[in-house]
């Protein structure tokens, strides 16, 4: 079926390359003859940024004529994005990609890649060919901009490599695959210069480098025309934008420019770092509607002595100090948090302090999660690690506090009118879902497909994570 669809397939694109003298809309037009009806498949492990990398990675391949599938089997591409912050992700790779072997096997011609932090860890390239040599390309953080190219080589070649630099810029222009309609990530700056001693993202994403204002603007413009109606402004540590710009700036400015857009649309930003948040920054936060009150401010601790070990530049004091202004201003605001467990050394003690930020924040959602040894950070060495059961207990309860605050603050909710963004429809359950602008996920159901789309909804059950309502109308 393939080869007999092609020759009328040669001829409609033989038609666009005699209309056009686009380069790369021919160069498109050529890999999509070439690869007709291949298929690819990307695995992504880790955070906000590895899911918006795999959006070019996408982009990247449908450029060259692959079509997106689920199945490994069905896959002519497999691409591996991974993650190392913490172990189990880690792991969680290295036992999906050995489990391709037998495919790789019986499907000679299949491709694998494996991209990602991972990666560029010191020596993983090494171990990643020797464990996996059916594994066709590694490549690293700063290849990104390169994997079409090592792509075609692969191809080409059949031969296996690795690509692993360090680069100190910013790649413009790369295609996307966007996978989450109505809401798009857009990254404002790459790498991290804080070096907190339990975090391996300095080693593997480098120096912070900051995009150009005007880059950011026009994606967020773009992305508004077509109908997105969320943007989130990515950063490891957003409050850290522009310091490395010749023509100096800063986050806050930044948010202000992309707030004055045109149109009817959300935006939200993370991470921050607590010791780069500031007055200004929540100033704009408070000025402009479009930018939701709800701020991620990551506190990672509450124990002065376990956040200088951390090398955090922050006390308990200081963070708290922080909320309170941001609630002054903005008195509605919500915050979330980051909170580890189990850091070398943490006593009772500490993990009480913890516990105590956790009651004074009143935050509407946090991440929690038990400390990983990461080899290559200060931390790893240090002495006092904690055992496993300590660890489990600790986050056992750290979650059942802040499931009791959510569980707290829910009851407010009910019999009002919030608006939300629909952002799904769950087949299963017969309800369309989304969220207000404090990240809260609301329920619902309409005989009609409102997915991208303001509606207004009424509050009638408020559960501690999640709430139920009734359809009122469509904001236009």
């Amino acid at each position: 079926m393939r080869y007999l669809k092609i020759p009328r397939l040669f001829k409609t694109f033989k038609s666009h390359f005699a209309k056009t003298n686009d380069k790369n809309l021919k160069k498109k037009l050529f890999y999509n003859i070439i690869n007709f009806m291949k298929k690819y498949k990307v695995v992504t492990y880790g955070c906000q940024m590895n899911e918006h990398e795999s959006e070019k990675l996408g982009g990247i391949l449908e450029a060259r004529g692959y079509e997106k599938c689920l199945s490994d089997e069905e896959a002519d591409v497999i691409v591996f994005n991974t993650c190392c912050v913490r172990e189990n992700a880690e792991q969680h790779a290295y036992g999906n990609i050995g489990a391709l072997k037998g495919l790789k096997k019986k499907k000679k011609s299949l491709i694998i890649a494996v991209g990602g932090c991972m990666t560029q860890q010191k020596g993983a390239a090494e171990k990643l060919r020797s464990t996996f040599p059916f594994v066709d390309i590694v490549f690293g953080t700063d290849n990104l901009g390169d994997f079409g190219a090592l792509l075609d080589r692969a191809v080409e070649s059949g031969k296996h490599f690795a690509e692993i630099t360090e680069n100190d810029t910013v790649t413009e222009g790369l295609p996307f695959r966007r996978n989450s309609y109505p809401n798009a990530w857009v990254n404002v700056m790459y790498g991290c210069n804080n070096f907190c001693t339990y975090c391996i993202v300095p080693y593997v994403r480098g120096r912070e480098r900051s995009r150009k204002p005007e880059d950011v603007i026009a994606e967020v413009k773009s992305l508004v025309a077509e109908g997105y109606k969320e943007i989130t402004l990515l950063g490891q540590n957003v409050n850290s934008y522009g310091k490395d710009l010749e023509e100096k700036t800063d986050f806050a400015e930044l948010l202000a420019a992309v707030a004055e857009i045109d149109g009817k649309f959300r935006i939200r930003f993370m991470s921050n770092h607590p010791k780069d948040f500031n007055e200004k920054l929540i100033d704009v936060i408070k000025k402009y509607d479009k930018i939701c009150n709800c701020v991620h401010l990551p506190v990672q601790s509450g124990s002065d002595r376990i956040l200088k070990l951390m090398n955090r530049h922050y006390t308990a004091e200081d963070y708290l100090s922080k909320i309170k202004l941001l609630r002054d201003k903005i008195p509605s605001c919500a915050v979330t948090s980051d909170i580890m467990v189990g850091f070398p050394t943490e006593t009772e003690e500490d993990f009480q302090a913890t516990l105590d930020v956790v009651k004074k924040a009143d935050y509407s959602g946090a991440f929690t999660f038990v400390y990983s040894r990461r080899s290559g950070t200060v931390a790893d060495k240090m002495d006092g690690q904690i055992d496993d059961e300590t660890k489990k207990d600790r986050i056992m309860r750290l979650v059942e506090l802040q499931n009791s605050v959510n569980r707290a603050q829910s009851p407010a909710y009910n019999g009002k009118t919030v608006e939300i963004l629909c952002e799904d429809f769950d087949e299963k359950k017969g309800y369309y879902l989304g969220r207000d602008e404090y990240g809260k996920m609301v329920y619902f159901k309409h005989g009609e497909n409102v997915v991208g789309k303001f509606v207004n909804i009424k509050i009638t059950e408020a559960k501690s994570i999640s709430l139920y309502g009734d359809f009122i109308n469509v904001q236009e």
